[in-house]
Formats: structure tokens, sequence, C-alpha cells
């Protein structure tokens, strides 16, 4: 039986595209411990019959909603893309919702400390909500070399994507604990495993 006065810590999980990102969380999923990934709320958030979509498609023409119903996230990348301006609108109306998403999903978790998985844990703001920040970390030409691989994108794309991201030295300077992914899944697995008997022992994120 849960304690009603339990409360778990959030820890913060982020890191460049092909980092690891995505796998280090599995690792943690499958040791019990509740994770909220940001990018699926963003895209829960502007589904079909959701507030935020009418709004998307009164603000900016029938022509960013696919025949389907769903959002066009590419015409409606092309318009945000060349107005800053309409991008600040998007964002004015969205991160409220995504972080309201978050936090009352945060709130139904029971394992003794929760994660909430965001590349732009850092530029978004999303840092303030969590207790401790882990980085995956790696270098950046197995960040291009995994990302090519597994999108079949342009290097010159995977470029503008690393470009756009937090330097990685800015990243690294919010970090509490760092886990370098420059080895197989199985050292993944390990060091997860590590940090998570060693993020067990605190209280509040703190020792």
């Amino acid at each position: 039986m849960i304690n009603p006065a339990f409360k778990p810590w959030i820890l913060g999980l982020t890191g460049g595209i092909g980092s690891g990102k995505s796998a280090a969380a599995q690792c943690f999923i499958n040791l019990g411990v509740h994770t909220v990934d940001a990018d699926h709320v963003a895209r829960w958030v502007v589904e079909p019959g959701r507030p935020a979509l009418t709004q998307i498609a009164e603000h900016f023409g029938p022509e960013v909603i696919q025949a389907s119903g769903e959002l066009d996230r590419g015409a409606l990348r092309a318009r945000i893309f060349e107005h800053p301006e309409e991008r600040r609108w998007l964002e004015a109306l969205l991160h409220p919702l995504i972080n309201q998403e978050i936090v009352s999903d945060l709130a139904r978790a029971t394992s003794p400390y929760a994660i909430l998985v965001s590349p732009l844990l850092i530029e978004s703001g999303q840092y303030k909500m969590v207790q401790r920040i882990l980085v995956i970390d790696a270098p950046e030409s197995l960040q291009m070399e995994r990302t090519l691989q597994r999108d079949g994108s342009s290097p010159e794309q995977v470029q503008a994507i690393l470009k756009a991201q937090a330097r990685r030295e800015d990243r690294l300077s919010h970090a509490d604990n760092v886990l370098l992914n420059d080895r197989d899944p199985a050292w993944l697995k390990s060091e997860v495993e590590r940090l998570h008997h060693f993020f067990l022992t605190l209280r509040g994120g703190q020792s």
C-alpha cells in the first residue's frame, strides 16, 4: 500500500539527438520507473479532438490539417520556420498545455522517483520541473552516425538539428549526472542499473 503522503522526486533525462535518450529511458522503464516523454505529450495535445488542434486550424487555416483530420506537421513547420512570430504564437498555445499534462502524468507516479524525458529539457525551461538532471552524452560523430542510420536523414539535416539543440557544453553544465553512451546496449543497461541503485538512495533528488 502506497503512503498517501508519498511524493516521488523527479529526474530530468535529456541528451542531444542520437545520444541514446530513448534507449536509456527504456532501461529505466524496464526497472519499474514511471517515465513521461515530453515528445509524446507534445504529440498528444494536438491529436484530433483536442482543443489545441481546433485553435491551430483556426489560426493557420485548413492547409495545416491533413484530409484525415490530423495535424500536417510538415506544413505547420514550414509556416513557423518562415515566420518567427507565428512560432511564438504556437509556443504560447502549446507549452502551457504540454507542461500541464506532464505535471498531471508525473503526479500519477508510484515509483520512488519518476523521470521526465525531454530533448529540450534545458531550452524549454522544463528543467524547472525536476529536482535532478541526467544527461545522456555521446561524441558528436557518434550522434551523427546513429541518427543517419536511424532516420535516413541527410548529414545537413542532422547538423541543423544539432545546431538547434542546446550546445553540448550548455547541457553538460546543467547536469547532476552524466552517462557517456559510447558503447553497446549491454553497457548502457548496466550503467542505467548502477544509476538507478544510486537514485533509490536519494530523497528529493539529493543525497
